[in-house]
């Protein structure tokens, strides 16, 4: 018996509203939470300060003149740019490297554990690590200490003599002495203003130099006696010698000897140095290195892009690693029968296998940094956050505060998603393109 018309369509009507009844929730929250932000948005660019006013296009306008704004047109481009292509880049060397490991399993550990902290508390893990004070920021502590391993630092920068002491300004922050030396007499060279801290560790109690026959002998010490006392131009028994301060002596403007002070300040220069004014150069007193200013205005995106290479590049790795269990493992072993080197095999075997791999990565790193706001936020300081500023963090700044003005960041907010909307477009094409295969 023929199954009858109107039931199969009163089954097939009752499953649409059925189908209905489990998509209307989805719709509603896709509608409320989604759709009408972005209508609103777009609506609300159009008017003024006050929402009361209809501005025509005076916010867009304002996005592309504002010097304030177009910094943070300007850096997400260059966020877009470098992030990504870094963050993929590491990933791929990362999947590649831990196939030739032994204890691979340790190492995607190791590189994706920075996945589980937050943005908040890496934010925080890189203003510590960025700190200008190379005792509490690692960065500049590596930095300092790379420095100081090949340039020697100054020892004694604030260091100055007295009035009353046998030295005088030589200009260029040098300090020279009032009268030429003599041989076979000792030379004082008193200093003060270096802080007890400042002092080098293995400094010894100052002591008078023996005298010597056609040599010129003397002592640079600290003339400063801790809780008081001494006179100056003596040397008192609770006083450091300035270890290794570079004494030089001078005739006619040319230096003829040099040597540096031992540990209780004692030195001895040659004969050649009799008759000359001895001096101690710049060098003892210009500013030690204090490192780098990771976190000023010419340095802190680059600063803060680094961040977040640490925090993604094991998403990368772990994303390209399993594209890479799936690459047929009989075309890189005839390859490398044929003759080809390792480099060989990745650029023309490994990576053209892995592209959809890298498209994902790729898009998926663009879409997240162009919403960067938590990292700038909270690494960025106050000096320069202005030169770090992204499109994300304008949009905060604007729409919120006391001179906020909720037409501009609505038309910042509408910028972002037709930045988005491009790789969305780009990514949804990739996938259609994957499923027809």
């Amino acid at each position: 018996m023929p199954p009858v018309k109107g039931k199969r369509k009163s089954v097939t009507g009752t499953r649409k509203l059925v189908a209905a009844g489990f998509l209307l929730p989805a719709l509603v929250l896709l509608g409320a939470l989604v759709v009408y932000p972005i209508g609103f948005s777009v609506y609300r660019s159009f008017f003024d300060k006050s929402g009361d006013s209809f501005a025509g296009l005076d916010n867009y306008i304002e996005l592309f003149t504002d010097d304030t704004i177009l910094t943070a047109v300007k850096n997400n481009a260059i966020w877009v740019v470098v992030a990504p292509t870094v963050a993929t880049a590491l990933g791929l060397i990362f999947a590649v490297l831990t196939e030739r490991v032994r204890w691979s399993t340790a190492f995607k550990l190791v590189i994706f554990m920075p996945m589980a902290i937050s943005m908040l508390a890496s934010g925080i893990i890189f203003r510590l690590v960025y700190e200008q004070d190379p005792e509490r920021g690692i960065a500049n502590a590596v930095a300092v200490g790379v420095h100081d391993t090949f340039s020697e630092s100054a020892g004694f920068p604030r260091a100055r003599p007295l009035p009353a002491h046998p030295l005088k300004p030589a200009g260029g922050g040098a300090f020279v002495t009032k009268e030429p030396a003599s041989a076979g007499t000792e030379v004082l060279l008193p200093l003060v203003g270096v802080a007890p801290t400042k002092m080098p560790s293995d400094a010894a109690p100052a002591k008078a130099a023996k005298t010597a026959d056609g040599r010129v002998t003397g002592t640079a010490w600290l003339d400063f006696t801790k809780g008081g006392g001494g006179k100056p131009n003596v040397i008192d028994a609770k006083e450091l010698g300035l270890k290794g301060i570079k004494v030089e002596a001078v005739k006619d403007g040319k230096v003829v000897a040099s040597t540096t002070a031992a540990a209780d300040g004692t030195f001895s220069l040659p004969e050649a140095a009799d008759g000359a004014q001895l001096r101690l150069p710049a060098a003892n007193f210009r500013e030690p290195y204090n490192g780098v200013d990771w976190l000023g205005p010419s340095l802190v995106t680059p600063a803060i892009i680094g961040s977040y290479i640490w925090m993604w590049a094991g998403f990368a790795m772990v994303l390209i690693a399993a594209g890479l269990a799936s690459v047929p493992r009989e075309l890189m072993e005839a390859a490398r029968v044929d003759g080809a080197t390792e480099w060989q095999v990745f650029r023309r075997i490994t990576v053209p296998l892995l592209a959809p791999v890298l498209a994902v990565v790729m898009v998926t790193l663009m879409i997240n940094v162009l919403k960067i706001f938590d990292l700038v936020f909270i690494i960025a300081p106050g000096s320069s956050q202005d030169d770090a500023n992204v499109l994300a963090l304008q949009l905060y700044r604007s729409s919120f505060g006391t001179d906020a003005d909720l037409g501009v960041g609505s038309a910042i907010a509408v910028l972002l998603l037709l930045l988005v909307i491009p790789v969305m477009l780009f990514n949804i094409r990739r996938m259609r393109r994957e499923t027809r295969r």
